[in-house]
């Protein structure tokens, strides 16, 4: 770590801390306005029905009831995140249960429910589709027949299909890097339904003027992508939409969807007054928009002195009956499979399949986690079968500098071979694992990798200096609990030599920028923080200028440091910000100000990940006690301890979840874990010692001061190390997730074990 920093590098405790352990916090869930009704929703009971009728009389007679609407009432325009395939209330047919099918607006959520109560609907029901493969064979039910005229489709269509959007990338030869192989390997594996588990509920507010001006809270984290989602959803502009800034109670992705906003926007403009909707976390669970599950099928071909020469990874994800709720329609992270190696001939293939299931969305590293899972637990499968140590199969295969993955992307700053001995040396890798004191427990070590990029992205960063010397930072960044507005804090007080808890904060609405991409996908810190930044150093040179015109100094020649403005070598005539600020207000009559637009790109330096588990399975029960894990960064500068080791335990904990834990469960399309006392979460008393490592710290990185995204990058070994170490410790492979205590007795029985 270089030691010329003052700021960056050190840790501090988030800005926004106090007032949320004090409670003073207020989030979308808090919010209210005079006159305001609550909003609640009927949804459908059956997976995939035609609506016969729908008699709302009744409701409407329950008294402090304001507004009752059906999809009769609404307009039949699409909504979306870039997809646009939702209705928003059911139009003719309910896709999957839960679909909203009606809406009410009452004085009180007890009579909201009454009303629902009170309404009758008649279905016919139709014949549903669950499993992903089978939606994509002739004869399975087509659940859009309009598909093809849908906005954001990344695909052209012919025609009706359940395969709405799908993407192949290749590179090399694949046919004759599998006809050079000496040993093809195959295996498929399956992923679960996950929630992203955040506490805060999806929550909305809509309030519209008399002049028909929208004002909207909402516990989302793309403020500006909701504007145009908004808009685009109910026909009116974006001009008339205001996005308020809320304080955000988890995000893990899962906060970056319209949710419920058009519909609120619909109850406030039918009502005539303000409207709020809160998910129950019966509706989170049950028509949220949790992770996609997945089925994966890997083929590899390799050398039998361990080469790889081939691959194909063709990737099948259950988006169940919408993909409006998708990041990109397509899932990003799944063009990470098999990343961190080198096979000169390859493809990938990626299929959104529509079902009669739950929605799904984004949650943290989306794609990239039932990717690595896969190709992870494939590559140990090989490594196995063919007598080779697994790290030593990973080591003589890792991506190095100047190749190319199987998506065609190139590497630069590559540390894949240093983070793999690291993680080896931390994991002990190769040496006995301590025994149990407890003769029915067989122990196991297990090995993954992986590898991540920033995301791109585009925002505004404005910095003022007022009359007093105080500087504020005007952001669109929301509070998301990341810490990020911290790290600009921390950007800010380094470039301009002030102490961090004296940088204000000016968290902006959507008047007041055109566009910003919102938090999320590690790009935080690389397109907000490049923008900070920027805009301080912009600040700075002008504090440079005005300081060399009031004392007549060479600008070359003049030096900021401890908020003081000297000339180099001399304390004599020194400035405080405050003067120089008060100058150029006397001057020009406005505040100095920094502003820089920002834009990023997806950068060609990885950071890789490499991860070690210690297990011991109870060879009586199957039970799986995860004993230690160790965890390996490629990291560049590190620009706040703190906030990173927490982005590593939080995505390792999530990681933990979905190999051991969390499982949405349905049957026949029906979600049965609708409390959080039924989908279990995994707690502290679950997890092991985590061993963090940093790789090459130092300068090497895209964000400000050379250092890497850390958000996403632990969370997709975690699943196959464990799985790996579950299979070295008892014999037995899980290739479906999660890896239960049942799932491994069956398989130790089926193995005569």
């Amino acid at each position: 770590m270089a030691t010329t920093f003052s700021s960056v590098g050190r840790s501090f405790v988030h800005g926004e801390g106090p007032e949320k352990v004090t409670g003073h916090t207020v989030y979308g869930v808090d919010m209210t306005r005079p006159g305001m009704l609550w909003g609640k929703t009927l949804r459908s009971p059956l997976p995939h029905a035609r609506i016969v009728s729908i008699d709302t009389s009744r409701a409407k007679r329950v008294p402090g009831v304001h507004a009752v609407l059906t999809g009769d009432d609404v307009p039949t325009t699409r909504v979306g995140r870039f997809l646009r395939d939702m209705p928003v209330l059911a139009q003719e047919r309910v896709l999957f249960i839960g679909e909203k099918v009606a809406a009410v607006a009452a004085e009180s959520l007890e009579v909201a429910e009454e009303a629902l109560l009170a309404i009758e609907v008649e279905y016919d029901e139709l014949p549903a589709i669950f499993d992903p493969v089978e939606a994509l064979k002739p004869g399975a039910p087509m659940l859009h027949p309009d598909v093809a005229t849908y906005r954001g489709l990344m695909n052209q269509l012919d025609g009706p299909t359940n395969d709405y959007c799908f993407e192949a990338r290749s590179m090399g030869d694949i046919e004759q890097g599998f006809a050079e192989s000496d040993q093809i390997f195959e295996h498929t594996f399956t992923t679960q339904l996950v929630h992203q588990g955040y506490l805060e509920p999806h929550a909305c507010l809509v309030d519209i003027d008399q002049s028909g001006r929208v004002q909207v809270w909402a516990s989302n984290k793309s403020p500006y992508l909701l504007r145009e989602q908004l808009a685009s959803g109910v026909g009116i502009p974006e001009s008339d939409i205001v996005i308020v800034p809320s304080n955000i109670g988890g995000d893990f992705g899962g906060k970056g969807d319209f949710m419920d906003v058009p519909l609120c926007y619909h109850l406030a403009k039918a009502s005539g007054r303000p409207v709020k909707m809160v998910m129950s976390y019966l509706e989170e669970l049950m028509a949220g928009n949790p992770r996609h599950p997945s089925v994966i099928t890997v083929k590899t071909g390799v050398k039998n002195d361990g080469t790889m020469v081939a691959s194909h990874v063709y990737m099948v994800f259950n988006s169940g009956a919408y993909g409006s709720f998708s990041p990109r329609v397509l899932l990003p992270g799944a063009r990470r499979a098999a990343a961190s190696y080198r096979i000169p001939n390859g493809k990938v293939e990626m299929h959104m399949v529509y079902t009669n299931a739950i929605p799904c969305g984004h949650m943290r590293a989306p794609g990239e986690v039932q990717a690595v899972f896969a190709v992870e637990s494939h590559i140990d499968m090989i490594a196995r079968e063919m007598g080779r140590d697994p790290y030593e199969f990973r080591l003589q295969n890792v991506v190095q500098e100047g190749d190319t993955s199987l998506v065609g992307d190139g590497y630069s700053e590559v540390r894949g071979e240093e983070t793999l001995v690291a993680a080896a040396d931390a994991g002990s890798w190769g040496k006995p694992l301590p025994t149990s004191s407890e003769g029915s427990k067989a122990v196991g070590r297990g090995f993954s990798f992986a590898e991540r990029r920033s995301g791109p992205g585009e925002t505004t960063a404005t910095l003022t200096l007022d009359a007093e010397g105080r500087v504020t930072l005007h952001t669109p960044v929301w509070d998301t609990g990341t810490g990020a507005q911290t790290i600009l804090q921390q950007i800010i007080s380094e470039e301009l030599t002030v102490p961090v808890e004296e940088v204000r904060l000016d968290i902006l609405d959507t008047d007041q920028l055109e566009f910003d991409t919102g938090v999320g996908g590690t790009r935080t810190t690389n397109t907000s923080g490049g923008a900070t930044y920027r805009a301080a150093q912009a600040l700075r040179d002008k504090l440079v200028e005005m300081a060399s015109g009031m004392r007549q100094w060479p600008a070359d020649q003049v030096t900021l440091r401890n908020g003081m403005l000297s000339r180099q070598g001399s304390n004599e005539g020194a400035l405080s910000l405050q003067e120089v600020a008060a100058h150029a207000i006397a001057e020009t009559g406005e505040p100095l100000t920094g502003q820089v637009h920002h834009r990023t790109v997806e950068s060609d330096v990885t950071s890789f990940c490499a991860q070690v588990a210690d297990v011991e399975v109870d060879t009586e029960t199957g039970e799986i006690k995860v004993t230690k894990f160790v965890t390996a960064h490629d990291v560049g500068t590190v620009l706040n301890p703190l906030a990173h080791q927490g982005q590593i335990d939080g995505a390792f904990m999530q990681g933990f979840g979905q190999a051991l834990i969390e499982e949405m469960q349905t049957q026949d399309g029906r979600v049965s874990t609708l409390s959080l006392g039924d989908y279990k979460l995994p707690t502290e008393n679950d997890l092991p010692e985590l061993v963090t490592i940093h790789v090459s710290e130092g300068p090497s990185g895209p964000i400000p001061y050379q250092g890497k995204g850390i958000g996403e990058a632990p969370i997709g070994g975690v699943a196959p190390a464990i799985a790996n170490a579950v299979e070295d410790a008892v014999g037995v492979r899980i290739t479906d997730l999660p890896i239960t205590a049942e799932k491994v007795l069956r398989a130790m029985r089926e193995k005569g074990g």
